[in-house]
């Protein structure tokens, strides 16, 4: 009778044993195993061709030089120089390329005879906007009136566009910066003279610029 004690406290202290080990392996299987990554939410890092969508906007700042060239309708030749330009505008996005807004501009420049020439054209811009990674391309087109200063005499122009291409490096998810190339078609439409001649007067100018634009 002992003899069968003995026998099965012995089969226990197996079983035992063997179970004890099982839980061992048990923990130290998970202890090894690998917690899953956590993934961070990078869409900006993925600079996907969708990272625009509606209701997104920007606000550009734009310095740079504007290029007298064409001019139809001038009796004489007034030699305009190279001068100065500088834009404020405001774009809201209808969709991830389409957007819409508006703009105030300036730009001045000289005659050969120190005479000065002031145009302010503000008015209502559309585009559609191109996005490859990094590299953003808009084209636009403005459409708006530009009033005019020269020689002390004011002209209010009814009509000025300005269609343009930019191309810009998405700098961050706030900040791109760029540069552009826009046509300022200005025309003059004033009042019959004595004679009754309407003469009307066609400027083209070619803008070089560069822009800062803010993300929002």
């Amino acid at each position: 009778m002992l003899r069968k004690w003995s026998l099965l406290l012995v089969f226990l202290l197996i079983i035992s044993a063997l179970f004890t080990q099982d839980l061992h392996e048990e923990e130290e299987e998970e202890e090894e195993t690998p917690a899953p990554p956590v993934y961070v939410d990078t869409d900006w890092y993925e600079y996907r061709t969708n990272l625009y969508s509606r209701g997104d906007k920007t606000f550009n700042m734009t310095l740079g030089l504007i290029f007298p060239t064409l001019f139809s309708g001038l009796d004489n030749d007034i030699g305009l120089s190279i001068g100065g330009t500088g834009t404020l505008a405001y774009n809201y996005f209808l969709t991830s390329n389409i957007f819409l807004g508006g703009e105030l501009s300036g730009m001045f420049c000289f005659t050969r005879m120190g005479n000065s020439l002031f145009i302010i054209p503000f008015g209502a811009r559309f585009g559609y906007q191109f996005v490859l990674r990094r590299i953003e391309i808009p084209l636009s087109l403005m459409i708006g009136m530009a009033p005019q200063l020269y020689l002390g005499e004011s002209y209010f122009g009814w009509l000025v566009l300005k269609p343009g291409a930019s191309i810009f490096w998405r700098h961050n998810a706030d900040w791109s910066f760029g540069l552009n190339t826009i046509w300022w078609w200005v025309p003059q439409w004033p009042k019959p003279d004595v004679d009754g001649i309407r003469r009307n007067v066609y400027g083209n100018f070619l803008e070089l610029t560069l822009s800062a634009r803010y993300h929002f």
